[in-house]
């Protein structure tokens, strides 16, 4: 299906390309007589205020996985996926208390870094390791897969330029400026990605309701559709085992945005690079505050889609061409491309420039922290202890190109994927449970010792294999088989991290008899006090999302 983009559609698009670009390298030049140094390259010379902050925390987080993937989650299963994003303004809030402190007050350049000044260089590489291999292998390839889609969906673009076009733009300006380059271009990006979302989901609504609105357009899919308003999912809706009810609340997604939100380096990085600590703490404030409202851009679209493709009366009006690519079982992820078949013409490159926005601004991020923890925690390391900074910047620059490269080369082999988003999700749960315990220990109880996170960290991988495989499996042909349920996804990322904690707590209290580590970080109640303004804003993004809940329960 390719979507008619006009002459003032193209016009829209290019004029953001163009503005994208230009700001880009502008912020990317080098100064009269001066030379990038690491500091600038990878942390943007510790100068973000609070809004860049935020704005780019957001464009760094909303990608083709939210617009394409979580749309096709609102198509296939509702309201309940946008529980990510509303636990997660939530948990911003956590991170922006507890965790942000101890790593602004450690000065580190990444998270990997961190790692090796509580536990060890050994430690540290395990998990550069991962996280570039979930980076390059997971992440980069799937929202290049995403975007690919979604290009070759609108513009009837082969997929394959499609994926080679986004790396290229991507590429442009985030290898060449850094840090700086993406942070500034995000605050952009960000404007487009509300904008033009804002935009698809009125035009979605306002042809549910057959031009009375957006109200009524919000009226009519929930009394078309009631049960994609339940953001509490029981045992009979067949996505209880993507989303499982209460144990959304108290369970698994705890871990996967703790996990995302506060030791993932492309996420992270922004924070580290605040001019201080106030200002990453209302830079997390302005992202809470965002993420409440993304699901208003990126899953009502699809559930708007869900009902329109359900009611012959709409299809009728909207003609033969609606027809084309239609979305449906196991292929929900066309819901996001096939709504814009129906904006008219500039809004067409308005909506289509703020999913670019949302694709290019989560490579470019990918792009500069897969760059970072290879530079500073692998190359400075082991091949060239002594790099100096031109050196060390070239480098990040080459590492960025060949992450990008296999990104590439890999993108189109994830054809015939359905609900990505649910696929990045349940492959990242592979290693988030064991960082996450591995963190959370290592942060706060001062008697964690290394060689217990080491083999927490490495040990935590089979384990949640086990659990993925499913313990039934295991079982099978014991007679025992069915004393062992079919675990939801999420489920067994939070036993994975309780198994882990547990596991690692057992080896640090018998390698060290119950003594505090060396390492162990001291802690008190000064470090974790905050603004007035933290607070207040704080608990207003906790009774909104209480509210939202409340609504929403069943």
């Amino acid at each position: 299906m390719v979507t008619d983009f006009g002459f003032l559609d193209y016009a829209v698009f290019t004029a953001y390309a163009v503005l994208i670009l230009g700001v880009g390298l502008w912020v990317s030049r080098d100064k009269d007589g001066q030379q990038k140094n690491a500091e600038d390259y990878f942390l943007a010379s510790k100068s973000l205020p609070w809004w860049a902050i935020g704005s780019s925390l957001i464009a760094a987080n909303i990608s083709a996985e939210q617009f394409i993937g979580m749309s096709g989650s609102g198509f296939a299963l509702g309201l309940a996926i946008a529980s990510y994003e509303w636990m997660a303004a939530f948990t911003l809030i956590i991170v922006g208390k507890y965790f942000l402190p101890i790593f602004i007050e450690k000065g580190i350049y990444t998270i990997p870094e961190f790692v090796e000044k509580r536990f060890s260089t050994n430690l540290k590489t395990i998990l550069a390791i991962f996280w570039i291999a979930l980076y390059v292998f997971v992440n980069l390839t799937t929202v290049l897969y995403l975007g690919g889609l979604a290009i070759e969906t609108i513009l009837g673009v082969d997929m394959i330029y499609a994926i080679i076009g986004l790396a290229l733009f991507s590429a442009a300006y985030s290898l060449y400026g850094g840090l700086s380059a993406v942070a500034w271009t995000d605050v952009i990006q960000v404007v487009f990605l509300v904008l033009g979302g804002l935009v698809t989901t009125y035009l979605a609504l306002n042809t549910v309701s057959d031009g009375a609105g957006v109200w009524q357009g919000l009226t009519t899919i929930y009394n078309a559709a009631p049960d994609r308003f339940v953001m509490i999912l029981d045992k009979s809706n067949p996505e209880y085992m993507n989303l499982p009810g209460i144990g959304v609340l108290i369970g698994g997604l705890w871990v996967a945005n703790i996990y995302y939100w506060g030791f993932n380096q492309y996420i992270i990085q922004r924070t580290l690079a605040a001019k201080s600590l106030r200002e990453a703490q209302k830079g997390i404030l302005l992202a809470g505050f965002l993420k409440i409202i993304i699901p208003l851009i990126v899953v009502i679209p699809g559930i708007a889609a869900y009902v329109i493709v359900n009611d012959p009366a709409i299809m009728a009006r909207l003609g033969a061409s609606a027809m084309v690519n239609l979305p449906g079982v196991g292929t929900a992820d066309r819901a996001y491309p096939w709504l814009l078949h129906f904006l008219p013409a500039g809004l067409k490159g308005l909506a289509f420039a703020a999913l670019a926005a949302a694709i290019v601004s989560s490579l470019a991020s990918m792009l500069n922290s897969t760059s970072t923890i290879f530079t500073m925690d692998i190359y400075k390391q082991y091949i060239n202890k002594n790099a100096d900074d031109k050196t060390t910047v070239n480098v990040g620059r080459i590492s960025g190109a060949v992450a990008l490269l296999i990104a590439v080369l890999m993108a189109p082999l994830l054809g015939g994927i359905d609900q990505a988003f649910q696929f990045i999700q349940e492959y990242t749960g592979l290693v988030s449970p064991g960082i996450l315990g591995v963190f959370l220990l290592g942060l706060f109880w001062k008697k964690t010792t290394n060689k217990a996170a080491i083999w927490g960290a490495l040990l935590s991988v089979p384990i949640a294999l086990f659990f993925k495989v499913g313990p039934k499996s295991w079982a099978a042909g014991t007679g025992i088989e069915s004393f062992f349920p079919s675990l939801p996804w999420m489920d067994q990322m939070g036993y994975t991290t309780l198994l882990t904690i547990i596991l690692i707590v057992i080896l640090s209290l018998v390698q060290n008899k119950g003594q505090d580590d060396a390492k162990g970080i001291p802690l008190n109640k000064e470090i974790f006090k905050t603004s007035p303004l933290f607070n207040i804003c704080s608990f207003a993004i906790i009774l909104i999302v209480a509210v939202i809940y409340a609504l929403f329960w069943k």
